[in-house]
């Protein structure tokens, strides 16, 4: 068995931290795509806007430059807080930025974005007569969602959200530039230390493309049984 010149046993942790920091990360992301729909469809201007201006700004930024700004910037930010407590009102604390919470955070609010127009397309191919029918059998606004919209808006939203988690997963990635040690950074270390590249970030290659393979065929397997009974389904 292979040992990676020792570096075997942290390159399997750092696997561990990127599948954990990619299904939080997906959490984060379907919670803040759901919230960003249901603002975009709801009557308020204001959650409108507010979810409009969401999407635009998250969407047209560098997924990279919002790492750095969430970490680095967010830390900075921290820190004035802090003096200013401290020196204004006495109070001492000091917050520490957590690589993997920094990586969920931006990666999840990055993806909310996309699972936002993802559901909302899905929220809108839900026919309006079924919404009609379920209040005219005297269904309140909650017991529509969840046995009518919600169930129906998933089947055409599976498709979008297995591409958004295909990207999301190699995204992770990114983690490495702020010191978190996943598999990406572990294998930078190792390859520079010795000198052989190929050996490390090889393993790293199949390792993502086996997440995204098996992750592909569970997704397949969702879509079928969100399918099942429909013609035509999947």
């Amino acid at each position: 068995m292979l040992d990676f010149h020792g570096y075997g046993p942290e390159l399997l942790r750092g696997a561990i931290v990127t599948t954990e920091l990619a299904f939080a990360s997906l959490a984060l992301a379907l919670a803040m795509g759901l919230l960003g729909a249901s603002a975009k469809l709801s009557g308020s201007r204001a959650a409108r806007g507010a979810a409009t201006f969401y999407t635009t700004v998250i969407r047209g930024i560098p997924d990279l430059v919002m790492m750095m700004l969430f970490y680095y910037g967010g830390q900075v930010l921290m820190n004035q807080l802090s003096d200013y407590l401290y020196y204004n009102h006495g109070i001492d604390f000091f917050v520490q930025f957590d690589p993997f919470m920094a990586g969920v955070l931006t990666i999840g609010l990055i993806f909310g974005a996309y699972m936002t127009e993802t559901f909302r397309g899905a929220f809108l191919a839900v026919p309006t007569g079924q919404i009609e029918a379920g209040r005219a059998y005297g269904m309140n606004r909650f017991q529509v969602f969840f046995r009518i919209m919600f169930p129906q808006m998933l089947r055409h939203a599976l498709p979008g959200i297995g591409n958004n988690w295909q990207v999301l997963l190699k995204t992770t990635a990114l983690v490495s530039v702020i010191g978190l040690s996943d598999m990406v950074r572990i294998a930078e270390q190792a390859s520079k230390a010795e000198h052989a590249p190929f050996k490390f970030f090889i393993p790293v290659a199949v390792m993502y493309l086996s997440l995204t393979a098996i992750t592909e065929l569970a997704i397949k397997w969702l879509n079928r049984r969100a399918n099942a009974g429909v013609v035509g389904g999947i």
